[in-house]
């Protein structure tokens, strides 16, 4: 069993996929870095001044129990869902213009370019002359 497990693990599409996965973590972490850190603050500003990582809706407020224990508030944080749809549509558009040009280069590949024709007579007219040279040599 763990002859076949390094078998399975040292696979090249193994080790793709974890190279992958590595890397989209850390394009995520770009991504959101991006979003929350340049393209939300001149929206906030174009909007009044609004942090979007700020906004929510609170729900039920802070209090404090009768043992004395502070109970958080309970808030929905529609900001953070804002960013993240953003982070979403960011994300999503570069794997699609990545896609998009991966599938370019294989579409390029698979179709050999056409070679143009050498320029010159067609057959047809090859025939026709070769035709009338014969009727040509036949009369004389």
């Amino acid at each position: 069993m763990i002859q076949e497990f390094k078998k399975f693990a040292v696979r090249g599409n193994v080790i793709d996929l974890a190279v992958g996965i590595i890397i989209g973590g850390a394009f995520g972490k770009i991504t959101s870095s991006l979003v929350n850190d340049v393209i939300m603050p001149p929206i906030g500003v174009l909007i009044g001044g609004v942090d979007f990582s700020e906004l929510s809706v609170t729900l039920k407020p802070e209090y404090i129990n009768e043992v004395g224990d502070v109970i958080s508030a309970v808030s929905l944080r529609y900001g953070l869902f804002i960013n993240t749809i953003i982070d979403f549509v960011i994300i999503a558009f570069a794997v699609f213009m990545m896609v998009r040009v991966i599938n370019r280069l294989q579409k390029e590949k698979e179709e050999p370019k056409k070679e143009e024709k050498p320029k010159g007579p067609t057959e047809i007219e090859l025939l026709t002359e070769i035709r009338d040279t014969l009727k040509k040599n036949n009369k004389a």
